[in-house]
This record gives C-alpha cells, structure tokens and sequence, in this order.
C-alpha cells in the first residue's frame, strides 16, 4: 500500500478529483497556498494498491500541466528592492509525494 501526496494548482484540481474517482481511486482534497506565488493550491492524498501507483502517476500528468504566468515581484520587505517590471515564470505541474504505508484501515 502507497500513500500518494499530490499538491496541485486548484484549477487542476477538479478536472483531476473527477478522473481519478471515474478510475475508482479514493481521493481526499485540502486546500493549501504555494509560498513563492501565495497561490491556491490543492493537496490530494490518495491511499493505492502498489500495483495501481503508475496508473495514478500517468492520470496526474496527464491533467496537471506546467504554464507559463506573468507576475509583478514585490520586495519580500521593507528596503529591499526587487525588478519593478513583470518576470514570467512556470506554474502548474504537480509535486507527487509516494510514502510508504504501513497500516491502512477503512473505518
């Protein structure tokens, strides 16, 4: 048994909560916010067989994808100056955590 931890973009988020549950995959959504960008972001956690873990993989890559956002940087504080005009940068993607699990029980 894996636990799979995936933090994505919250407009990912539904696309991908609907296809795993199409593929019989128990999912869990929380909210949480990126620290570079202070965007919002999902977490899933998704208890899987280890004979289903590449399965889940290819369906988070194939929904989650990288894309380029401009934003204006702001001095992370007081004094400290920063580029006043728009850089652009790569949000989107996934980071997928895969632990071990010991024990798993459905109550």
């Amino acid at each position: 048994m894996k636990l799979i931890m995936a933090v994505v973009q919250d407009i990912d988020s539904p696309k991908l909560v609907a296809e795993l549950t199409r593929n019989n995959i128990g999912v869990t959504k929380l909210s949480s916010t990126g620290g570079f960008l202070q965007r919002g972001n999902a977490t899933l956690l998704m208890g899987v067989e280890e004979e289903r873990l590449d399965e889940v993989i290819k369906i988070i890559e194939k929904i989650c994808r990288s894309r380029k956002h401009v934003i204006t940087p702001f001095p992370a504080s007081p004094g400290e100056t920063m580029a006043p005009y728009p850089i652009e940068v790569t949000v989107g993607g996934a980071t997928v955590f895969v632990l071990n699990v010991e024990r798993f029980e459905k109550i």
